[in-house]
């Protein structure tokens, strides 16, 4: 069924706020640009015997947070009692061992491991190694960009 002028007419105005959302959404692009990230120049803060990294916090471009930084705990050493949260994490393992606890398993992270836990998982750390444990958290979802990654005393 051909659609004639006077119907095509009447069709225009109902793009034009399609068009202009588009434009202005392309235009209002707060997403984190391409990066690269020099160690040296992560500030580092100390916080109850572990040293915290921050590297990078915002959104992607498709619209989920993310945020990233380092820690490093001293033997026996935890950053926090397990909690839960709605965004999920990744541990990437850099130096010595952590016990990464999840919903009451633990595992077992060395060098290179990398350890995921899913929204709403309960989760702990605890450096199990006699040297300082050194590992990356990658936390990505919803609120990960507005947490800032903090270390209190564990119980």
């Amino acid at each position: 069924m051909p659609v004639t002028r006077r119907e095509m007419c009447l069709l225009l105005p109902a793009f034009v706020p399609a068009a202009v959302g588009l434009e202005a959404l392309a235009a209002e692009d707060n997403s984190l640009p391409s990066a690269a990230y020099a160690f040296a120049q992560m500030p580092m803060h100390i916080q109850d015997n572990a040293q915290l990294r921050p590297i990078l916090k915002g959104k992607l471009a498709t619209g989920e947070a993310l945020e990233a930084h380092e820690t490093t705990l001293p033997p026996g050493g935890a950053p926090h009692p397990p909690h839960h949260h709605v965004h999920s994490e990744m541990f990437l393992m850099r130096e010595g061992s952590i016990e990464l606890t999840v919903n009451g398993k633990s595992f077992l992270l060395q060098p290179g491991a990398l350890g995921f836990v899913h929204s709403n998982d309960e989760h702990g750390v605890k450096n199990v190694s006699s040297i300082a444990a050194t590992y990356f958290v990658v936390a990505f979802g919803p609120g990960a960009d507005t947490q800032p990654p903090v270390v209190t005393p564990s119980p």
